[in-house]
């Protein structure tokens, strides 16, 4: 029989267990298609204080586990189990899972999430804690498990990616709920703590950052379809540019998007499955500049850095970007926010900056300087030197 009381032995740190399940929710959240649907997702700002690490399979069971000043509280259900307060005659949480839990920790557990209507109870089979300054994680001590059951309190099923931390576990686990490969290489580097990139993401869920389902995403996302189609000089709805260009490297253009000063962002080379095109961007006077390796990376510089015409003229943070800071204060939440609507990987702006001014200098020695077809004299300026400072 595994239960509560093995699990507490098997629980790293609780700065460990933080991290971990902060790179669970990056992996959830990387690997599945649709944002809602993700198991595992972490909230920092869930309560006063308080971090939220959540987990909720769909099919009825979940846990969280709540970082707070006064120390840390793990909370589960698993719906099958016969300790669940749906299953005893007095509809009660099961006689010592929550006795002992200290004082300053006992108020999370009446929070409405962990409630449901109907019952005068929380939602819980299994409770560990572990206070601020203590050297163990605790559980109830007076718990009497029905017996000839396995996992009598689901224990077992919902924490074993607590327990067992190791990436061929966690890579297993996401293959077998989402049903395809997920690249180990890739699920080490999260679990390592390492920032998701755009080619990790890439490498977790190809179709995710693909252009048609990007494209897509944004119809679906009132919120970033504003923001692009705005501030972001992006709007995938204005894909007539005002003149035909040519590419001396020979790659086909396609218009992805206009902004409202008349320029043009296109989409460099053939489509090809789950395949990255390098975005192009066109001025109305007659400039040109490579500014993304991908779709995805163009869309993530739109969202962080606007202002990102101002850095191929040679403005460097903190003047880069402070005029739109002083516009938008609440920026940086609404940053991350379309990222995650978008399933794009988190970026600061020193990444998207150079990411953009390295992408920049490949535009006229990669034959990407675009002319206009049958016109004399037709070639574009760069909008940034090769040779652009850093």
């Amino acid at each position: 029989m595994s239960t509560v009381r093995e699990i507490a032995s098997l629980l790293p740190e609780p700065s460990e267990l933080r991290a971990h399940l902060r790179a669970l929710a990056v992996l959830d959240a990387a690997v599945c298609d649709d944002p809602q649907f993700c198991q595992y997702t972490f909230d920092p700002a869930w309560g006063p204080g308080t971090e939220a690490a959540l987990m909720d399979n769909g099919s009825g069971d979940d846990f969280s586990v709540l970082f707070t000043p006064a120390g840390v509280l793990i909370r589960g259900f698993d719906h099958e189990s016969e300790m669940s307060p749906y299953g005893t005659e007095d509809e009660q949480v099961w006689p010592g899972v929550i006795d002992d839990v200290p004082a300053a920790l006992r108020p999370l557990l009446d929070e409405p999430a962990f409630c449901d209507e109907g019952i005068d109870a929380p939602r819980i089979t299994v409770c560990l804690w572990r206070e601020t300054g203590d050297t163990a994680w605790r559980t109830g001590s007076a718990i009497a498990f029905p017996e000839g059951n396995e996992d009598p309190d689901g224990s077992d099923f919902l924490f074993h990616l607590l327990t067992d931390r190791s990436p061929d576990s966690v890579r297993t686990h996401f293959e077998d709920y989402y049903e395809r490969p997920v690249p180990l290489d890739a699920v080490r580097h999260v679990l390592a703590g390492h920032p998701l990139t755009p080619a990790i993401a890439l490498a977790l869920d190809p179709a995710a950052l693909s252009d048609d389902a990007l494209l897509q995403r944004i119809t679906t996302q009132p919120e970033a379809a504003a923001f692009l189609s705005g501030d972001g000089e992006f709007d995938p709805a204005r894909t007539d540019p005002i003149e035909s260009i040519t590419l001396p490297n020979g790659l086909p253009v396609e218009p992805v998007a206009g902004c409202n000063a008349g320029g043009t962002h296109y989409l460099c080379g053939p489509a090809v499955p789950d395949g990255a095109r390098p975005v192009l961007y066109t001025d109305s006077e007659g400039r040109a500049s490579l500014i993304a390796e991908s779709l995805a990376e163009a869309l993530t510089l739109a969202i962080v850095l606007p202002s990102w015409h101002d850095a191929l003229a040679g403005l460097r943070p903190p003047a880069l970007n402070s005029d739109h800071l002083d516009d938008h204060p609440d920026h940086p939440a609404v940053r991350d926010r379309l990222l995650a609507a978008l399933g794009l990987p988190p970026a600061t702006e020193r990444q998207v900056l150079d990411r953009l001014l390295t992408t920049a200098a490949r535009t006229v020695p990669d034959g990407f300087l675009p002319r206009t077809p049958d016109e004399e004299e037709s070639a574009f300026e760069p909008m940034a030197e090769p040779t652009t400072s850093r």
